[in-house]
């Protein structure tokens, strides 16, 4: 049964850190931060919240969303060791699209935890030709810091919007303060 299914969300809170210091283990606890900024950026946004945009050039609450569910998909393939594709957009609703990339970064983290070396795990986009694939380098200065960076966007556009962030969140323990 997915956390979806039970009607909670995976990363309201960090989830334990390992034992060891291993490389699998570190960009596991990177994801399990990603998730848990994710988890309280999107908390509780509302409609309006989602269609704000800062300027008529920007991206909209949820385009970005809609961008963060595209880079959670790059993450996780590569953690299957699958080739990333163009996807069929689907029609999903907000709460669909949040536990989805919630899921996706778990499921992640949970392979990235017991990899022994991370030179396995490239991140391969089809091409037109060939695929491209980079190495793993790459996902940590790509996808997964796109993702924490859109991350605050999301917390920016939601204040903007007349919605702030939660105030108890503390991303240092992966907590809320009493």
């Amino acid at each position: 049964m997915t956390a979806q299914q039970k009607n909670e969300l995976p990363y309201a809170e960090i989830p334990e850190a390992p034992d060891d210091y291993t490389a699998g283990g570190v960009v596991s606890r990177m994801i399990d931060g990603l998730g848990f900024r994710y988890y309280w950026a999107t908390d509780g946004l509302r409609p309006e919240d989602l269609k704000y945009k800062p300027s008529p050039e920007g991206r909209t609450s949820e385009e970005t969303i809609d961008h963060i569910l595209g880079l959670s998909y790059v993450v996780l393939n590569s953690a299957l060791g699958q080739v990333n594709g163009p996807r069929e957009q689907e029609d999903m609703t907000f709460d669909q699209k949040r536990a989805l990339t919630l899921e996706n970064l778990q499921q992640a983290s949970r392979i990235f935890k017991s990899a022994k070396d991370l030179g396995d795990y490239s991140v391969v986009f089809k091409g037109k030709e060939s695929n491209v694939e980079y190495p793993f380098w790459n996902q940590i200065n790509g996808p997964i810091s796109d993702a924490l960076w859109h991350c605050g966007q999301l917390v920016v556009l939601r204040r903007a919007s007349g919605n702030p962030f939660n105030s108890k969140v503390s991303v240092f323990s992966g907590k809320l303060r009493d």
